[in-house]
C-alpha cells in the first residue's frame, strides 16, 4: 500500500486530501500516470514529488507503506 497525499489546488481538484493506493514497486512517473487517470486531474507534469518527506525525480521506485506527496508549484515575489 502506499499512501498518497494531495495539496493546495491538487486537493481541490481531486476533492480529497490523501488516498491509500495498492500498489508497490513502481516508479512516481507511473503513479502520477495512475492519480490522474484515476482522479481526473488536469496534470502532475509540474508536480513536485517528496517520497517519506524527501523530494524525487519520477523515476523514482516507490515501495510498500511509502507516503508519496504531490506538491504544487509555488509562484509569488
Amino acid at each position: 500500500m502506499i499512501n498518497v497525499l494531495f495539496f493546495a489546488a491538487i486537493r481541490e481538484e481531486a476533492g480529497i486530501e490523501q488516498v491509500t493506493i495498492d500498489k508497490q514497486g513502481i516508479t512516481v512517473k507511473e503513479l502520477k500516470e495512475y492519480v490522474q487517470k484515476t482522479y481526473k486531474l488536469s496534470s502532475l507534469n509540474q508536480t513536485m514529488t517528496a517520497v517519506n518527506e524527501e523530494f524525487v525525480t519520477d523515476e523514482e521506485i516507490i515501495g510498500t507503506g511509502d507516503t508519496v506527496a504531490f506538491i504544487p508549484p509555488v509562484s509569488g515575489g
